[in-house]
């Protein structure tokens, strides 16, 4: 019913026009074309005198109340180091454009008025005039010089790329639809290389080369939250795996094209956290309002805010969905996070089928073990009055089957043993040597204090002194597992360093 009344009042409009139309013709033939003409003239030059008023208040008004939004003024000031050098080129960049745009509307609707048809005046025509010529063309060339030098300035200094010798983080964002991937360089402080050819959507949805060492402690985050240090250096490189994205920062003055096969990059360094930040918005009136109008007595708009990742280009109907939020924190709560991520390949990749890796030990499982050990050992050290931690299982030592003789992969596991005794010089160990209860017993004992005096003897090899290390068989007599299956049995049987004193602390 709506539908029909709208259509009805559009039908009577258009008769009272048309209407309008011929008596406006009607009074044309009566009082003649020329005087009707003028009076057209006169009411169209006084809309356009009044369009010009409206208008420039209008644009003052709405510059006025939206500034802080669209322009980025009041507490949105860049928060990183280079986006000031951005917003003052644009300031200046408005403040000239602005004048034309002011002088061009003025004069535009002014000239309609006040040069309109008038009787008895005629128009003068002005074929050449090198002054007025010299005018335009002088001060507007001037003008875009001056505003494409200080455009050149500011983008050497925003645009170079890291010097390799600098300290520097570099992450890499590929956005896809409809969202972005972020990954991080693990301890080796470099990003692995990537082909598209190797891309996998159920396992490898990057398409990381595995075969390259730099990419096996490479970081995917898969959370809508992403961290960044404040004051350090980022790099950032950016693909895409199928359209056209835009890795958007506005907080930061960032913004950049992701571009299929082209990898662009920008790079930044964020000065204010993402608390500062909020503190920085507590009291501004608009921000004090609350975060969800549903909730009137919940977060207010300033406790809420994040800085957004956004793409800033329509990439498809589900553009909406790309919005990622980033958060500054201190050097401190940055390496706390980043020390709780793990690398993509050892926890999603690593001895399956697609793993492209034989099971010999890589450099990052080598590395990665050493830490542990180290921690474990370390706490040990640092808490004297707690025996709990005192016996360290030697989990990554291993025997031939049946035989003392030890495995050439268990020399990791027993450098890092060498490496804590030379740290701790008067530190004593004793070294137990486990079995199952597979096979006799006696021969069990025997076997187990074979294998733990194989690995003295390899540590004393090492330039450990032998008074410093006692070696212990303890055969099937102490099992941590069952021995009703294979796994349990395996627990069984391994080999584990004591701490007996501790007294060089």
């Amino acid at each position: 019913m709506t539908t029909i009344v709208i259509i009805l009042i559009l039908i009577v409009a258009a008769v009272i026009l048309f209407q309008i139309g011929k008596l406006t013709e009607l009074a044309s033939k009566i009082r003649g074309e020329e005087e009707v003409e003028l009076k057209k003239n006169d009411r169209t030059a006084l809309y356009c005198l009044l369009f010009l008023i409206g208008f420039m208040i209008y644009c003052i008004w709405t510059g006025i109340i939206y500034k802080d939004i669209v322009l980025w003024y009041g507490p949105h000031t860049s928060a990183s180091e280079h986006g000031g050098l951005l917003d003052s080129l644009f300031n200046v960049t408005a403040f000239w454009t602005g004048i034309v745009f002011v002088l061009t509307h003025v004069l535009l609707f002014w000239f309609a008025f006040k040069y309109r048809k008038k009787k008895g005046v005629h128009q003068a025509f002005i074929t050449h005039n090198n002054t007025l010529e010299y005018v335009w063309t002088g001060i507007p060339a001037v003008v875009l010089v001056y505003l494409v030098a200080s455009g050149l300035v500011v983008w050497n200094e925003v645009m170079p790329d890291v010097d390799p010798n600098e300290d520097y983080l570099e992450i890499e964002a590929t956005g896809y639809q409809f969202a972005w991937d972020i990954r991080y360089p693990g301890p080796d402080g470099k990003l692995g290389t990537k082909n598209y050819k190797l891309i996998d959507l159920g396992s490898n949805s990057l398409g990381m080369d595995f075969t390259d060492e730099k990419t096996h402690d490479d970081i995917v985050i898969g959370t809508p939250e992403f961290l960044l240090p404040v004051g350090q250096k980022v790099r950032v490189r950016i693909t895409s795996k199928d359209v056209l994205h835009n890795f958007d920062l506005p907080h930061f003055r960032v913004k950049m094209d992701a571009i299929p096969g082209t990898p662009t990059y920008f790079i930044f360094t964020p000065t204010i956290t993402t608390e500062d930040y909020r503190k920085r918005l507590k009291g501004h009136p608009d921000w004090e309002v609350p975060a969800d109008e549903e909730e009137p007595d919940g977060l207010k708009r300033w406790e809420a805010f994040e800085y957004e990742l956004a793409c800033a280009e329509l990439c498809g109907k589900g553009h909406y969905s790309m919005k990622r939020i980033l958060r500054v924190v201190t050097q401190k709560e940055y390496d706390q996070w980043l020390a709780k991520q793990q690398s993509f390949y050892l926890t999603n990749v690593r001895n399956t089928v697609n793993d492209p890796n034989d099971a010999s030990l890589l450099k990052i499982e080598i590395a990665n073990r050493a830490d542990e050990f180290l921690a474990a050992v370390d706490q040990a050290i640092s808490t004297p009055d707690d025996v709990s931690d005192d016996l360290i299982n030697l989990e990554h030592v291993f025997y031939n089957t049946g035989s003392a003789e030890l495995k050439e992969v268990s020399e990791y596991e027993l450098d890092n043993v060498a490496s804590v005794l030379n740290k701790y010089k008067q530190v004593n160990v004793e070294l137990g040597g486990h079995t199952d209860n597979t096979g006799a017993a006696d021969a069990n004992q025997a076997l187990s204090q074979s294998r733990a005096e194989s690995v003295r003897n390899y540590l004393v090899n090492k330039g450990i002194s032998p008074e410093r290390l006692i070696a212990v068989g303890f055969g099937q007599n102490n099992p941590v597992d069952t021995n009703d299956t294979d796994e349990g049995r395996q627990n069984n049987r391994r080999t584990e360093m004591r701490i007996l004193t501790n007294n060089n602390l």
